[in-house]
């Protein structure tokens, strides 16, 4: 007893200093950031304001974001990731905010359609590494919620058409990394592909005045699925390093279109990308 008298007061002082260092484990997340710019072609059609197909320019900004937890950080803030065998994380979120702006003409050229629309998207992606962690796979799911608006300049009644939607899609990437001489280099696929969602969308002949004012509703909120709304986004990118700076160019294809409430819509952008990727760690303390 009178050892266990002398030994415990040790034991309880060792136990009060290993609790700071127990509840400060720390937390490392890498975060990949990338500002992108698209600008290209844009195909519109809206029966809603006219049966025209209009073509133009469309300009696009995309800020993604992408985080996961690590437990060995895989690289410093501005290089492309190493390829050889990494503690690489299993999930992964990213963050999206795109907003667009177009202005299209139809052949007639006596009118245009002024087009902006903004979304946002939240993805979760489940990873793969493959061939010394040279090939990365990713699958997932993500949920987009959009809202803008389509302007007719030549209509007098109904000239302007909103554009809300919320859609659920798997979303799936491949991404390979490789050198070119002494740079290194990624190029990289992903895709979309809607599955279910929610459409707003006035009827055929109902005006925005018999709806909002009247209060007449005539089947505005429509489900979608790829019978009646199929829709496609799509991008293929090359990332690089100029002097510890990693830029990416690429292309976007977004084929955007819906057949409800006897209205045709579609919204065809194809884009050149040119973008900025910046990749840091965060480090948190968490008890």
């Amino acid at each position: 007893m009178k050892r266990l008298h002398h030994i415990l007061p040790i034991v309880l002082a060792s136990l009060m200093q290993a609790l700071p260092l127990c509840a400060q484990q720390p937390s490392t997340k890498e975060v990949t950031n990338v500002k992108m710019f698209g600008i290209g072609s844009a195909n519109i059609l809206d029966t809603y304001l006219s049966p025209e197909h209009y073509n133009g320019f469309e300009f696009r900004f995309i800020d993604q974001t992408e985080r996961h937890k690590v437990t060995t950080p895989t690289l410093s803030s501005s290089m492309l990731p190493p390829s050889g065998d990494l503690d690489t994380p299993r999930w992964t979120t990213t963050l999206t905010h795109q907003a667009q702006i177009s202005i299209s003409k139809p052949r007639s050229e006596d009118a245009n359609y002024l087009y902006g629309l903004y979304s946002f998207i939240y993805a979760r992606h489940r990873h793969w590494h493959l061939r010394s962690n040279r090939l990365e796979l990713k699958a997932g799911v993500q949920g987009e919620v959009g809202g803008g608006f389509l302007y007719n300049t030549r209509n007098g009644n109904n000239p302007a058409q909103a554009r809300i939607y919320l859609n659920i899609a798997p979303s799936a990437s491949a991404r390979y990394l490789f050198n070119i001489k002494k740079m290194r280099a990624a190029v990289q696929y992903e895709a979309a592909l809607p599955l279910l969602g929610v459409l707003f969308s006035p009827n055929y002949g109902q005006s925005y005045y018999e709806l909002f004012s009247k209060g007449n509703y005539d089947h505005n909120i429509v489900f979608t699925t790829p019978f009646n709304a199929p829709t496609l986004r799509q991008m293929l990118s090359i990332d690089f390093t100029v002097k510890r700076n990693v830029f990416r160019i690429g292309y976007l294809g977004d084929f955007q279109q819906a057949k409800v409430n006897n209205l045709k819509y579609h919204a065809y952008s194809h884009l050149i990308i040119l973008g900025f990727v910046h990749r840091f760690n965060i480090q948190k303390i968490r008890p």
